[in-house]
């Protein structure tokens, strides 16, 4: 059964720092890992004048490009609204683990990374589903257990266990 766990926090802090450094560190304990990354409006993987582009600007409602390498299906949602978390996780296959980056606002469990250097509040406070937080700096009063921001096996251990996870010896990590 494929784990989701997300990481949430404000512009610059370092999630996809932290998501790039988790993975093979996640990998590297026998972990399947994918990840899901909620972009700003203006994002697109598409060219103007590839191919594919001239197949979505046609109107396909699905273009699917594909090497000996990757494949990567884009869908067009049109006039549709912007799909919720759940319904992007039913078209990922099966994994150990599913980082979740950004939908700060979905009811999952989530890490927040927090940098006091940036200024901005603690989504800790207003979010029940924050779990935890990992930050450069000690922080007071927090309800939740911080995690050092730098120390990836740490904020890997929580995770697994938080999730449940079986590594590559079979077992729950404790």
């Amino acid at each position: 059964m494929t784990r989701i766990f997300g990481l949430a926090g404000w512009s610059g802090s370092g999630k996809t720092t932290l998501v790039t450094r988790l993975i093979p560190t996640l990998v590297a304990r026998g972990l399947t890992v994918s990840t899901v990354k909620h972009a700003h409006h203006a994002f697109d993987i598409d060219q103007p004048g590839k191919d594919s582009w001239k197949h979505r600007e046609a109107g396909a409602r699905e273009v699917m490009v594909a090497s000996q390498s990757r494949w990567a299906l884009m869908h067009e949602h049109r006039d549709a609204p912007e799909p919720g978390l759940a319904e992007l996780l039913s078209h990922m296959s099966p994994v150990d683990l599913v980082i979740v980056e950004g939908f700060k606002r979905e009811p999952i469990e989530k890490l927040e990374i927090h940098r006091p250097s940036l200024g901005k509040p603690l989504l800790c406070v207003d979010d029940p589903a924050i779990v935890a937080v990992a930050s450069d700096a000690l922080l007071a009063g927090l309800k939740v257990p911080r995690l050092d921001l730098d120390d990836v096996e740490a904020i890997a251990s929580f995770i697994i266990v938080r999730c449940r996870l079986e590594t590559a010896h079979g077992t729950v990590e404790r």
